[in-house]
Order: C-alpha cells, then structure tokens, then sequence
C-alpha cells in the first residue's frame, strides 16, 4: 500500500495551528502578517511531513473550460439579480460562462455545492454573500486552489479577495437623513435577525446607534420576523410579506410613528402596502425608506426612496476573479459605495435616479415639492 499523501490539514495539526494558517504562510499570501515563530513552526512541519503544496493545473483556454461559479444565498431578492447581472456582463465580455449555485440559505446545500467544487473545478468562484460560519475553513482551503472572491462584511474579514461592504453604512444613512427631517419615533422591519446573519444585524445596528448619537435611541423600534423563518426555503413574496404583515403590527401597537425602515427595498414594498391599507398617507403621514435601489422601486405610483450601493457594480467581483486567476499570489480587496436616491416617500439628500439627472442637495422645500416630507 502507498504511503499517504500529506495534506495542509496534516501540517496544521503538526504545527498547531488552523489549516487556513497553513495555505496563507505556504502559499505566500500578501496582505497577511504572521509571527516568525509561526511560520517558522509552520514551515518546519511542513519539511518534516514532506508535504507539497498543490499547484492549480494550466487549462486550455477554449469556452468549454472558462466557468466562474457563483454562490448566492437567494434569488427571491432582486438585489441578487441585478448583482448576479453584473458578473454576467463581465463575464460575458470576458467570455466566461457563469454557473449559480443558489445555497438558498440552507447549511447543506451550501456544503454540497462546496463539496462538488473540486470535481467541478471551475476557473474561479464569487461568494456574494460571507460564506456560512462552519464553512469558512472550507472556503479558505478551496481558496488555496481556485481563485476565489467574497462579497462581504468588511467586519468579518477572511484573508480572502474580497470587495468590502460596511453593512453599518446604509443604516447610518436612512437615519441620519431621517433625523435631518424632524423623524424622532421611527421603526426599522427587519427579516429575522440570527447571528448567522451578521450583514443584516450591522445595517440594524447602523440605523439604531445614528439614532442614539443623537440622543433619540429610545424612539427607535426594531421588528424582526420570527428565527424559524430562515429555515424555510424562501418564495418570491417573502420579504414582501414579512414588511407587510409586521408592519400591520407596528400600526396596531404604536399610532406614534412617522417613518418606517425595511431592510431592503422587498420589506419596504410590503410596508408600504401595509401603511397605504391603514388610510395613512405617504409620506404625509408616514415615510418609508427602503435599501438596494431595485428597478421595482421606480415602478410603483409612489416611488420607493432607498439607498443605491451600486449593486451592478459590485459584480466587478468578476474581474477580481478573472485578474486572480493570472495573479494568484497578489490579494485585493475594494471597499463598495453607498448613496441615497431620492423619489417621493422618505427623506433623502443625494438624489439620482425617480426621473432626476446629476447628484445634488435637497433641501427641505424641494422635498416638499417631490413629495418628500419633512416632519413639522
């Protein structure tokens, strides 16, 4: 029988340290520092095992081979959409095809669809969310072999290429821009906040810390849908209903508010719905702010004020991908961008898009002329 082949998993256990460790010090990772009694521990257990550190097999470059694949957690939201678009668009131009692996949220459809990457053996990957807790070895491991890039949290870094999002942002700007209006008793819906969800506990955290700097945290109301919710395979209309239904809550218990905050622009088209049926008037009687800027929130007789994070954009992922597949040793990172688009039900300050050319200031009696209210 042959002697077994040692993997990075082995030196890990050598050396005492995290198989990631292992792939970041022997593959000479930039952007990553270590101690030199780590890496001279790490590098030692290597020779000592006689372990070899795989290199990733030159291809020929015909259609056939060229597949970048996709992890995403939903495509109920049209936040994915427009993002998965994105990549297409680069990836068509780079003549790449594309393969999605729709997780749906779900722990082991993620890790089977992990699992299948090595068969696979695509030319790059793009996570367009942070990878599961209990997959992030998996994914750092896989990284040491494909050229692969997250779309993530900038405050869950992994030492991985990335484009950077600061999920605390948008929730700083709806509240901020609110404050600047007069809102003092406002609600944030939220689907269900688990702690797997980090990138939507940051945009909560963002909205509800802006309101405490100001001294009005005690007016903030935060609704979340139930935890077993997450484990449920999504429809199309489940956010919808989540801001619809919880929305319907919060009129019943609270006849103070004045403006009420989806998570994405989904939940603010149930709230929405919800405030409309009551006879409450937008933005009159109530604002609404959304988040993602999707090409439904323009649709509507009442456009959805909501904030444009360049979701087209963030799908340069793809060529960060593709520049890691020539560059496998250089690691990248991009932090993505954040602006208000004003329409006609909450209170905003940079304004493209509802009609409206150029970026430009609003002040109180333009908001009052595009129907955007500011409260007396």
């Amino acid at each position: 029988m042959g002697r077994k082949k040692v993997t990075s998993s082995d030196v890990a256990a050598a050396s005492g340290v995290s198989q990631a460790t292992v792939s970041m010090i022997l593959n000479r990772r930039e952007n990553v520092s270590f101690s030199r009694e780590t890496v001279e521990k790490v590098e030692a257990a290597a020779k000592e095992l006689g372990y070899q550190i795989p290199r990733r097999k030159m291809r020929r470059e015909s259609n056939g081979n060229k597949l970048i694949v996709v992890f995403c957690p939903t495509l109920t939201n049209p936040y994915y959409v427009m993002l998965l678009h994105g990549i297409e668009e680069v990836a068509k131009e780079k003549n790449y095809g594309v393969f999605v692996c729709n997780t749906q949220r779900d722990l082991k459809i993620e890790e089977n669809y992990l699992r299948m990457m090595k068969s696979v053996r695509p030319r790059g990957i793009i996570y367009t969310c942070n990878p599961s807790r209990s997959c992030k070895e998996k994914v750092e491991e896989l990284a040491a072999e494909i050229p692969l890039v997250i779309i993530n949290n900038r405050e869950e870094l992994l030492e991985i290429d990335a484009v950077e999002l600061n999920n605390a942002k948008p929730g700083r700007l709806m509240a901020r821009h609110l404050l600047e209006l007069g809102h003092r008793h406002v609600a944030f819906v939220s689907p269900p906040l688990t702690s797997k969800q980090g990138q939507r506990l940051k945009r909560v955290e963002g909205f509800v810390r802006e309101f405490e700097e100001a001294g009005y945290g005690d007016g903030v109301i935060v609704k979340s849908a139930d935890e077993d919710l997450d484990e449920v395979i999504p429809s199309m209309d489940s956010e919808y209903k989540m801001g619809y239904y919880l929305t319907k809550e919060l009129l019943r218990e609270d006849k103070n508010l004045t403006a009420i905050v989806g998570m994405n622009d989904m939940i603010a088209f149930g709230i929405m719905d919800a405030v409309l049926e009551s006879k409450l008037r937008i933005p009159a009687d109530i604002s609404v702010v959304g988040c993602d800027n999707t090409v439904y929130s323009s649709f509507r007789s009442i456009s959805l004020t909501t904030i444009d994070h360049y979701v087209p954009l963030q799908g340069g992922a793809m060529r960060m991908d593709i520049n890691a597949i020539s560059q496998p040793a250089h690691y990248q990172g991009v932090w993505a961008q954040y602006r208000q688009v004003g329409k006609e039900t909450g209170a905003d300050i940079l304004s493209v898009g509802g009609g409206m050319t150029g970026s430009y200031h609003i002040d109180d009696m333009q908001c009052i002329q595009i129907g955007i209210s500011p409260v007396k």
